[in-house]
């Protein structure tokens, strides 16, 4: 962005565009607590089965006990198998919901970060040019361009803008 352009831009646009983003972070996390809840519902139900099956096994399964063949394993070997399964889909959906949660706290935290730069702005900067330096820097000291997938932050459009005045 030229410095024409950002003095042309007053500091509350850039106040407004740190609300827009932390709004935008907001929607996300929203959105991420959704999917969240759907995988601990998946994982109640999952618990639910692997209760129900190991109800339903014979209270004196001998573990040293082998299957008259070889070839066909016992009722009892067959559902132990299942429930181990069910109990590694478990803990593999576990680990993706502290993942998810994990970067819910990271878009969180960002937002927050967003909406303090976005109250700091007006008493801290004099003009567009100051703001959009403050917001440029802000967001390459956040890492912000990894927080939005279809969306294009400042510190991307700032560094574009350097690209194309150099070629």
């Amino acid at each position: 962005m030229s410095e024409d352009a950002a003095d042309a831009l007053a500091v509350e646009d850039f106040v407004e565009y740190c609300r827009t983003q932390a709004g935008l972070l907001s929607g996300s996390v929203k959105t991420m607590g959704e999917e969240a809840d759907e995988l601990l519902d998946e994982i109640d139900q999952e618990m639910a089965e692997i209760r129900s099956r190991l109800e339903a096994l014979p209270d004196e399964v001998e573990a040293t006990e082998t299957p008259s063949t070889a070839d066909v394993p016992d009722a009892s070997e067959v559902d132990v198998t299942a429930i181990e399964e069910l109990q590694q889909e478990l803990e593999e959906k576990q680990l993706l919901v502290e993942a998810k949660q994990a970067r819910m706290q990271a878009f969180q935290d960002l937002a927050a970060d967003y909406t303090e730069l976005a109250e700091e702005l007006p008493s801290t900067v004099d003009d567009g040019q100051e703001a959009l330096t403050r917001v440029v820097e802000f967001e390459a000291d956040a890492d912000a361009p990894v927080y939005f997938d279809e969306r294009q932050t400042m510190v991307e459009a700032a560094a574009a803008s350097a690209d194309s005045e150099t070629e």
